[in-house]
């Protein structure tokens, strides 16, 4: 496999979202993955698009099959990474991108350790509580609980790769894609894709 598997995880409100958008707009060899779930599709939803959804029947099966990279309970539905559709994906030298938490990175680790982890980080606590305020008309506690639970993911950013810090967003875009053009460009992988052009320069 030539593509590369990124892990892409970040505390609400430090952007990761747009930045992954403008990364896979800019890149047509980068795709986000997309997850399974039990839950009901909602107005508007793909199934293969937003989700793949399946039954809660069809997911313990896939658990028990060891089809996920990882996978966890949500409330009262399931959501999981499939391994065979990333794995076809990375086979056709596509870079492939999960956008999840710190503990369901870990589990993408410990089943696909080949993968690269990068970590969002906003530029100050200000900053990330301004972004937040901005979603809409939240009360002081809901903020104040969303900011606790920033904390404690951004407390993990150490257990990645690569750390971007979304400042300015045009920077912080430049900053990702400078990460895939690298890694991109190592020596293994650009080897088996230009197996020929270097067996030629050779002979």
């Amino acid at each position: 496999m030539t593509g590369t598997l990124y892990v892409i995880a970040a505390a609400s409100g430090a952007g990761k979202t747009s930045l992954v958008k403008a990364l896979v707009e800019a890149e047509p060899d980068i795709t986000v993955s997309v997850s399974h779930t039990t839950r009901a599709s909602r107005p508007g939803e793909q199934d293969g698009v937003n989700y793949h959804f399946v039954t809660s029947e069809r997911f313990q099966d896939m658990i028990a099959a060891d089809a996920f990279l990882e996978h966890a309970k949500v409330f009262d539905n399931y959501y999981g990474t499939g391994r065979a559709g990333i794995e076809e994906q990375l086979a056709q030298d596509r870079d492939v991108i999960l956008e999840i938490d710190w503990q369901g990175a870990r589990q993408v680790r410990a089943a696909f350790p080949a993968c690269v982890g990068i970590f969002i980080l906003p530029p100050s606590r200000a900053a990330l509580e301004s972004r937040l305020r901005g979603r809409g008309q939240d009360p002081d506690e809901v903020i104040a609980r969303r900011m606790r639970d920033a904390v404690a993911e951004m407390s993990h950013y150490a257990e990645f790769d690569h750390l971007v810090i979304n400042d300015d967003f045009q920077v912080a875009l430049a900053d990702l894609k400078a990460i895939f053009r690298a890694l991109r460009l190592r020596q293994p992988a650009q080897a088996r894709r230009h197996a020929a052009l270097i067996a030629g320069l050779l002979a």
